[in-house]
Parts: C-alpha cells; structure tokens; sequence
C-alpha cells in the first residue's frame, strides 16, 4: 500500500516513515503543501497522511483542493491543533479521520488500514488467487492453507499483482508501489523480487507471468 506522508517536521516523518515501512507500507515523504498538492495530481496512492501546519500551503487547502478536483483519497489529518473547532474544519473539508500527537504508532497504522478498507468498500477484504489467499484483516498470505513468509517488499508487490490477478502491470507500476519515489532504486530491483516470488509460490499451482511488452501477472498454473 503506498502512502504519502505530508509532515515538515523531519524527524517525526523519518520516525514514521521506517516504522510504516515496517509494516509493509510504501512511504513517499514531502515537506510542503506545494509539493504535495504536485504529488497528488501527478500520483496515485491508497491514503494520504497530512499534517496541517505545513508551509507554502497549509493542510487544510491541501484537502480542500483535492475534494474539489474531486480526490476521494482517504485522508487521515495529523496535527499538533487538537481544538475541536480544527477537528470539526478538516472533517467537513472531507477528511477521513483525525489524529493528534503525540499519537503511538499503533494507533495510526490501524486508523489508515480502517480508511483503505472503507474506500475499497470491504471492511476485510479476502484475495484469492489459486491456493493463494490475502486476508485483509490479518494482512496475511497464506499458500496450500499454511502460512506464507515475506519480506514487507515482496508482500507489497505480492499484493499488487493479486489485486490485479490475471491483469498484468508492468515493471514501472510495480516499482512505484513497492519502492519511494526517493528510492535510488533500478527496474531491475523488480525482477529480484519477482524471482524470489516465484521460488516461494513454485509447487502450488500459482505463478508470476512474464508478458514481454506488458509486464507481469499473476494467475493460476493450468494442468500440465
């Protein structure tokens, strides 16, 4: 799930970022209200975290902008203003939920999950691909019934190719979602991941595509 963390104050974001990062989310970090008002009409991502107090553009026009260009982005507002009256200015501006620091860690990871399973309008979502099942609730694979292991990376883009089973993406929208926009990171960090990938799904009937041209897919092996 990629994420962009709108936060200047550095520390506080670095702090967040790694420990999101921990739990198998893909952060982008800007400093801004400019930038991430550019980030968010060049990008896509599954929620937004936005401090308001932010220069070049506060928070709140940020949301404001993205609601009126019609962003339904879930949105989880994190600030130091916890008045009820900035409660109640982000809420009716559109946002999702309302989180003031200091704040634990756990905490926020659950409320964006919550917001990214309401926008994609399942409380738990289930994806199944063969023998391959992604439970939403545990945010967990599991393959022939037992327990998958994998790194956040490999869950990331694991993840993406099931949400998108037998439709193929192609190597630069798998890099976008497993990797930051700041990663120094090569393409070819794609095709690591996919051969470590396949290697753990070999054996029970699911497999990563190459479609030169295309990309890669994911979908059921047929009979031999």
């Amino acid at each position: 799930m990629r994420l962009l963390l709108v936060e200047d104050e550095i520390e506080l974001a670095r702090w967040v970022a790694r420990a999101l990062e921990q739990g198998g989310f893909v952060i982008e970090h800007v400093a801004d209200g400019l930038q991430a008002e550019a980030r968010l009409i060049a990008e896509e991502y599954d929620a937004v975290v936005l401090d308001l107090r932010l220069p070049g553009k506060d928070g709140l026009s940020v949301l404001k902008s993205m609601r009126g260009r019609d962003d339904r982005t879930p949105v989880l507002i994190l600030t130091a203003q916890d008045t009820l009256d900035e409660r109640v200015r982000g809420l009716n501006l559109g946002a999702d939920d309302y989180l003031p620091k200091p704040f634990a860690i756990a905490e926020l990871e659950a409320r964006i999950l919550a917001l990214i399973r309401r926008s994609r309008g399942r409380a738990h979502p289930r994806l199944q691909c063969g023998s391959l099942v992604f439970d939403g609730e545990t945010r967990s694979f599991t393959l022939g019934g037992a327990p998958l292991a994998l790194t956040p990376r490999e869950s990331t883009l694991l993840g993406a190719l099931l949400a998108r089973s037998g439709q193929p993406l192609t190597k630069a929208q798998l890099l976008d979602k497993v990797f930051s926009l700041d990663a120094d990171v090569s393409p070819d960090a794609i095709e690591v991941l996919v051969y470590r990938l396949r290697k753990k799904l070999s054996g029970h009937g699911v497999t990563i595509v190459t479609l030169r041209g295309f990309g890669y897919l994911l979908e059921p092996e047929g009979p031999a």
